[in-house]
């Protein structure tokens, strides 16, 4: 074992670490199964706290909420037919029907042992895979990365919308407002318009509440004022027990859906409601008895918790090693580790690697405290579900103020954040997704500088972007995964244009 790893999973393994990742495994479980209450959200709420603490006992917090908020999705599906995370969707699918049928109980602990199995899977790939793709990253010049930026780029964009058009334009929107504040070369003031708040530009993570916590609120101030009815769970769940022949059945579903979950995982901007329906369906196919799938059986649950927590560990491979988010959870926690003066990416091994392996053996335990957490206390967590949002709303919208003016102690911040809420809700009456905006913003940066860099050193020839093998490789890449969603958009076009019989 070499140095850093025992430094690493000596700094995880600390008091103050375990204590950390459990805290933040409650706080997951609770944000994941309350419906309108993200995982995202949860971990925005607690991203100013992380400040002041340590950077170890930072990414165990947020680790402990990604794990836990993962698991807790399944017990509002279970129970009230409503995922408290869109990765859960596939989880109602068999849960509310087991529920149904008076085995809610046996639904939830399916959930969790698969959420575990595949989350565990997926530790296993982040920790042999990291250190061997780090290690090639480190091979990577300036081109190479901007390459490697850009191809994450259109990865997530035309992955995060029904339409690529507006994938992209939301992506190059969020790129337009990186350049806001002081060029990173010549450190000359761009588009500040004389305002001196914005020399230090616009702070990603105010940007980053706005643009999640703020429709959200929106959404959830409106049910009220229409007066819609919550619905509320019963907490008589029965036996939590598991009978051999559930872990039997379990068994390929389970390994079916971790595949798939880290997989989809490393691959940016998929997600986990992409990797949930594809392992369910895949295990639906390898079944001996396809039919029972859609009527409450265990194998339909099992499968996609397996495969949407096997996403975590995949999805913080390219953010470890390239310092490209696998999904929009890891983009924050690429900002929370840039506040903290870590940058993601190959060099984080070389000149951190005892804080690298400490990420990679916090996520570990965040996988074990959210297994025996959730078995030991499912019964008092599910009663949150009837926590009536007129007090969680102002709650929530409380920190989100408190958050965003902590940054930088500047009301300045709380206005972006209410600004960047409002131009949310304005792309999603168009149907623009957020999420590419919010990529641009966080890697931004660091693609102008990568090409400012290359293009210094090449005296402004901008073939050294085709030179390089790697490059190339991304580049290649980066051209078929956007031709490929206009292809794939025009064919669904003529699908639906297409006349019926």
């Amino acid at each position: 074992m070499s140095p850093d790893i025992a430094a690493g999973f000596i700094a995880a393994t600390l008091p103050g670490s375990l204590l950390a990742t459990a805290i933040g495994v409650v706080v997951g479980l609770v944000v994941g199964m309350i419906p309108g209450v993200t995982v995202s959200t949860g971990i925005i709420m607690v991203l100013p706290l992380t400040f002041a603490l340590d950077p170890t006992i930072s990414i165990a917090l947020l680790l402990g909420i990604y794990a836990g908020g993962m698991t807790g999705g399944s017990f509002s599906a279970v129970l009230l037919n409503i995922p408290g995370t869109p990765s859960a969707s596939a989880t109602i699918l068999d849960g509310y029907p087991m529920a149904r049928k008076g085995e809610a109980g046996r639904a939830i602990s399916v959930a969790i042992v698969a959420s575990f199995a595949g989350g565990f899977f997926s530790f296993l790939c982040l920790y042999f895979i990291a250190p061997s793709l780090a290690d090639l990253a480190l091979r990577f010049k300036a081109p190479d990365l901007f390459s490697v930026v850009f191809f994450g780029l259109s990865v997530i964009c035309t992955f995060a919308a029904r339409s690529p058009v507006k994938g992209l334009l939301s992506a190059v929107i969020g790129l337009a407002i990186v350049t806001v504040g002081q060029d990173p070369v010549m450190g000359t003031a761009r588009f500040t318009f004389g305002n001196a708040e914005l020399l230090s530009g616009i702070h990603f993570l105010s940007a980053l509440i706005g643009l999640f916590a703020i429709p959200q609120l929106v959404d959830n101030m409106i049910e009220l004022a229409r007066g819609a009815v919550e619905q509320r769970t019963s907490t008589r769940m029965g036996s939590l027990f598991l009978r051999l022949a559930d872990l039997k059945a379990m068994g390929l579903p389970v390994a079916i859906g971790s595949v798939v979950g880290a997989f989809i995982g490393i691959l940016p901007g998929a997600g986990g409601p992409i990797a949930a329906f594809i392992g369910y369906d895949y295990a639906k196919r390898w079944s001996r008895n396809p039919d029972k799938f859609g009527t409450g059986c265990v194998e339909g649950v099992a499968a996609p918790e397996s495969a949407n927590n096997g996403v975590t560990g995949g999805a913080l491979i390219p953010m470890m090693t390239l310092g490209i988010p696998g999904d929009p959870i890891t983009a924050i926690m690429i900002g929370a580790l840039l506040v903290h003066g870590l940058a993601p990416g190959p060099l984080l091994f070389m000149q951190r690697g005892d804080f690298a392996y400490a990420l990679i053996w916090s996520f570990m335990w965040a996988n074990i405290l959210t297994l025996l957490i959730s078995l030991a206390g499912v019964r008092i967590l599910v009663k949150l579900l009837a926590a009536p949002k007129t007090l969680l709303m102002p709650a929530i919208a409380i920190l989100c103020v408190i958050g965003s003016y902590a940054l930088r102690n500047s009301f300045f911040d709380v206005w972006m954040m209410l600004a960047f809420g409002l131009l949310a809700l304005a792309m999603r009456s168009i149907d623009m997704p957020v999420v590419p905006m919010l990529l641009a913003l966080v890697l931004g940066r660091q693609l102008e500088e990568y090409l400012r860099l290359s293009l210094t050193a090449s005296k402004g020839d901008p073939t050294v972007f085709f030179t390089s093998p790697f490059s190339l490789a991304f580049l290649v890449l980066s051209v078929v995964s956007i031709v490929w969603s206009f292809a794939a958009e025009r064919r669904r076009g003529g699908a639906r244009s297409a006349p019926a019989g």
